[in-house]
């Protein structure tokens, strides 16, 4: 089974959240949404109807998003499988952070890595589902 698929997104913790968000967009181009992060639209290589996207998103230093780890970030990787890949994970005595969430754009759970990282596990539903593109 093929575990990772992708990278879902990449969150930052930094000091001032629309500052962040103004120095990207001004320096590099990355258009911000009324959230508070940017989307990258993408297709699938080997089939260009399926769709997908990635997240950036900075967060204030005290979010609490990224608990239980002290790190200043956490990424977000796409799964194929999140039930049986978090059985595998739990087998294997991967530390898990609280239960899987269905949500309207997919399943998510939460794993700590080695260094105390936290890891957000997502496993999108098809585009053609996903109110998000």
């Amino acid at each position: 089974m093929k575990k990772v698929t992708g990278i879902g997104g990449i969150f930052f913790k930094t000091t001032d959240c629309q500052a962040t968000l103004a120095w990207y967009q001004e320096k590099l181009g990355l258009p911000s949404e009324p959230w508070g992060g940017s989307v990258f639209h993408w297709r699938h290589l080997d089939d260009a109807d399926e769709r997908g996207y990635t997240v950036w998103s900075p967060f204030a230093l005290d979010a609490d998003k990224f608990d239980p780890s002290e790190q200043s970030f956490m990424m977000n990787y796409r799964v194929a499988d999140l039930p049986t890949l978090l059985e595998e994970l739990r087998a294997a005595g991967v530390e898990m952070v609280g239960d899987m969430e269905e949500h309207e754009n997919g399943k998510f759970a939460w794993i700590m890595d080695p260094d105390g990282r936290k890891i957000e596990l997502w496993e999108p539903v098809p585009s053609a589902e996903d109110p998000y593109l």
